[in-house]
């Protein structure tokens, strides 16, 4: 199934605006993340109308990874001869990007940033394979790309990225379109039917029980879970999908002011004003 039809609302975004030169991508199905960067690829390279069946060359290219602009770095991918490190993204890989950047493309330039398994597979960047002293290295660049250069990150959560990558990039939830069972049957009686709820100080107390009987970090991720069906149920419903994806960053921001230990009175507050009322 071609992303138009997985993904129609992220798709269009990208086909009717103009490409971000930071884009973060985040959520489990990191198949589906480097499929929609390829997208973004295309869509950006097609000498004709960017149709999922398009022929022209560019197109061909990217469906084969063999385009001479779009490019993948990870711990194995595209490393210097005179690299030796294998577990991450490397300082000597981020001087080869600046360097390279600096002539001349008749492409727009893709860069997509990720992990790979053990077996080739693409995974999320983290602290641990894509560091800090690494991405600081590329950040003047990221501030200030060159022209038809974009940067595309692919992550599990947004937290697992320092915040300067994140305050520079546009990021978008990505559900998994995998048949794999999700759990939320914790919070399926505090969600169902929650966009027309209006009673914020109701629902707080509902999830503060939540919390105080559960973990509360798997609290949060159920409810991840519990959105991402609903986007993922609802893909045709732009108004929808907007408000489910602000929610979805709301509960992360939730799980982050929790693994920070602030108050969980004030964390649930927040959260129930911004999923009911904003």
């Amino acid at each position: 199934m071609p992303c138009s039809d997985k993904y129609p609302f992220l798709i269009n975004y990208f086909k009717k605006g103009t490409i971000a030169p930071c884009i973060l991508f985040w959520g489990n199905d990191f198949e589906a993340q480097y499929e929609l960067a390829l997208e973004i690829a295309r869509i950006s390279n097609c000498k004709k109308d960017a149709s999922p069946d398009c022929d022209c060359l560019n197109c061909n290219w990217i469906r084969q990874n063999a385009h001479p602009a779009v490019l993948t770095y990870s711990k194995i991918d595209n490393k210097p001869s005179d690299d030796e490190s294998k577990t991450m993204f490397s300082i000597s890989q981020a001087r080869a990007i600046k360097n390279d950047l600096t002539l001349t493309s008749e492409y727009h330039r893709v860069l997509i940033f990720c992990d790979r398994d053990k077996d080739g597979n693409p995974q999320g960047l983290n602290p641990t394979n894509f560091s800090t002293d690494a991405a600081n290295a590329l950040l003047k660049t990221f501030e200030e790309p060159p022209e038809n250069t974009t940067f595309i990150f692919l992550t599990k959560d947004i937290t697992d990225m320092i915040s300067t990558v994140v305050s520079r990039s546009q990021c978008f939830f990505v559900p998994s379109m995998k048949d794999e069972p999700k759990n939320y049957e914790l919070v399926k009686d505090l969600l169902t039917g929650y966009t027309g709820r209006e009673d914020v100080l109701e629902f707080t107390d509902e999830m503060n029980e939540l919390v105080k009987d559960n973990e509360p970090d798997e609290v949060f991720v159920q409810m991840q879970n519990y959105l991402a069906e609903l986007l993922r149920a609802n893909s045709g419903n732009r108004k929808l999908i907007i408000k489910l994806i602000k929610d979805l960053k709301s509960v992360e921001k939730a799980k982050k002011e929790y693994k920070l230990n602030m108050n969980m009175q004030t964390i649930t507050e927040n959260l129930a004003f911004a999923l009911l009322l904003d």
